[in-house]
């Protein structure tokens, strides 16, 4: 095997930038493992996904998520501005496109974090993206952390519980499934950067075009 050294040698050709697609079921931790990651790999560029929802106590805007107007994300879909956008419990999201483009042509690895529907709207238009879906150990400790959210409740509970039953039927569909167990945050965003590394490797891999 190749030390790191000679890996990145000047005389080494350059290796195409990776799309990582972080999904996975409403209550997996999706944010906090992309909080993480942002350390673990600190050249990539992470997109910032727009949204109509308000922001949750102690989400920073510009940060987090950009939050927007109806308006102003209708903007953003009338200039084709979005990779990818869904609705998503009557609030809607979406990757802007501009930051992604110029980020892989840059030679940046970006990092995208989108719902189960979004990685697939994602997969399809760009089959070499690397698609991880995020699992809890079990549906069980799932739903018990969407119970624990204080702003769900009744109706948009239940709605929050049945869908995430969906999107874990969805995890075939994905490249790599992670496991964040609760209290194991550190183990999955190692996983992760794993994930990155073995694929910056493989031969063959296309560089993709936006």
């Amino acid at each position: 095997m190749q030390d790191e050294t000679e890996r990145r040698s000047p005389d080494t050709p350059s290796v195409a930038p990776i799309l990582l697609v972080i999904s996975g079921p409403s209550g997996v931790g999706k944010d906090a493992v992309v909080a993480d990651l942002r350390r673990a790999l600190p050249s990539a560029h992470f997109a910032t996904t727009v949204t109509t929802r308000p922001p949750r106590p102690g989400e920073r805007d510009g940060v987090d998520y950009r939050f927007l107007s109806d308006e102003q994300y209708d903007r953003l879909v009338a200039g084709d501005g979005l990779l990818e956008r869904a609705s998503v419990y009557s609030h809607r999201y979406g990757v802007p496109k501009g930051a992604v483009r110029d980020a892989l042509r840059n030679g940046q690895d970006v990092v995208v974090r989108v719902d189960v529907q979004g990685a697939a709207t994602i997969k399809r238009l760009l089959p070499d993206a690397i698609l991880v879906f995020l699992a809890p150990e079990s549906r069980e400790e799932l739903e018990t952390r969407l119970r624990g959210r204080a702003t769900d409740g009744g109706a948009d509970l239940r709605l929050r519980i049945d869908t995430a039953a969906r999107e874990m039927a969805q995890e075939d569909a994905f490249d790599y499934v992670v496991v964040n167990a609760e209290g194991r945050l550190d183990e999955a965003v190692s996983s992760i950067a794993s994930i990155v590394e073995s694929e910056k490797r493989r031969s063959g891999r296309r560089a993709i075009q936006i």
